[in-house]
């Protein structure tokens, strides 16, 4: 951790800029191991070109903040005490007052902290942090990779548990419920996203919710889902028929699947990543189904499930090695049905490597 920041403190010195108020969860815990859901409380990292760096958090929390390997200092706060006053007091010892410049995720900050900031730096402006941050967090270094690994591995898990547990009469819910418990076996607390198990016609919808519809002969099943794992994120979708399949069913089935391939094909270091997309979308299109492709090709994967890059086609950045992403083209038409398959890929010396492993031959499961 100490590395990372280290970067940001090389950064810092680089723009002129004296101090960092790091405040989203992702980004406080990439660059202290300390992982939190702080509510509606403060959490905060300041990161200082020329003094040590502090981290702000509720007193509840400052044992597990120091366990996760923080050795700097740590300002807890209880929930009747203004943090700020407390910053402040700190900000003085390490005589950090007089600022010109302090960066921040313009993005992530709440408009009353940020007034705050300012009362603390009555002469500063706010300069973005996004794009420096988003740059260290694209490239996953060896531990992130096998993290990583790890909850595709468990991505896959759930979509076998969900499969196993399909029987006609059978409610989304009921396989959802199936899918969440036995991961929670396996320790998984937490979900990545909302787990979604869609059948029939709602499969038609990209961002469908689950819910009491039952599971009838014909139905194509959309499952969506990934976990956390020691704060790193899987995201796996995968498309089934449920005991029979007409041949238009069929045909999207198979338009997607070769889509998805051929944009894992053309995933290697070098290519731009909007041309990903258009690989992906261009076999659709030709098929006869681009206007039901409703969605860039996939996203950036790692301390959260959307992150840096965005594989759209407009991205003219290109593909570098240990970037992690996600390839998941898709065909939803209304009232009938659609198809997804989405794979999480890293990017390798010479190619690519899907850290998801399910099987993506068109299954019928009798």
């Amino acid at each position: 951790m100490e590395a990372r920041l280290q970067k940001v403190v090389s950064w810092l010195k680089e723009k002129n800029v004296e101090t960092a108020f790091i405040s989203s969860t992702e980004n406080v815990f990439y660059l202290t191991g300390f992982h939190t859901d702080p509510h509606e409380r403060l959490l905060g990292l300041f990161v200082f070109n020329e003094a040590e760096p502090m981290l702000v958090c509720p007193s509840m929390e400052v044992g597990q903040a120091k366990e996760a390997g923080w050795k700097f200092d740590v300002i807890g706060y209880e929930d009747h005490q203004n943090p700020w006053e407390l910053i402040k007091e700190a900000l003085h010892k390490r005589n950090v007052i007089d600022v010109k410049k302090v960066a921040v995720e313009k993005e992530q900050l709440l408009y009353a902290r940020a007034e705050e900031l300012l009362s603390l730096y009555p002469n500063a402006e706010l300069v973005g942090a996004e794009e420096k941050l988003n740059q260290l967090r694209l490239i996953k270094d060896e531990r992130e990779v096998e993290i990583l690994q790890k909850a595709a591995a468990l991505a896959d898990f759930g979509v076998e548990v969900g499969v196993a547990a399909l029987k006609e009469g059978v409610t989304e819910m009921d396989v959802l419920a199936k899918i969440e418990y036995e991961l929670k076996r396996k320790g998984i607390r937490e979900m990545s996203f909302s787990t979604m198990v869609l059948f029939g016609e709602k499969t038609g919808e990209a961002h469908g919710n689950p819910g009491l519809r039952t599971l009838k002969p014909g139905d194509m099943v959309l499952f969506d889902l990934g976990v956390v794992l020691d704060g790193y994120c899987s995201d796996i979708t995968r498309t089934v028929a449920y005991k029979s399949i007409n041949d238009k069913q069929k045909e999207i089935y198979e338009t997607v699947q070769r889509a998805e391939q051929a944009a894992l094909e053309a995933s290697k270091p070098g290519t731009r990543i909007g041309d990903l997309d258009m690989v992906a979308r261009n076999i659709i299109t030709e098929a006869g189904y681009g206007e039901y492709f409703l969605h860039r090709l996939g996203h950036g994967l790692g301390i959260s499930v959307h992150e840096f890059p965005s594989m759209s086609r407009n991205n003219d950045d290109v593909l570098q090695e240990g970037m992690v992403y996600t390839i998941e083209p898709g065909i939803y038409i209304p009232g009938l049905g659609g198809v997804r398959i989405e794979d999480d890929v890293i990017i390798t010396k010479n190619g690519y490597e899907t850290l998801t492993k399910y099987p993506k031959e068109l299954q019928i499961i009798s």
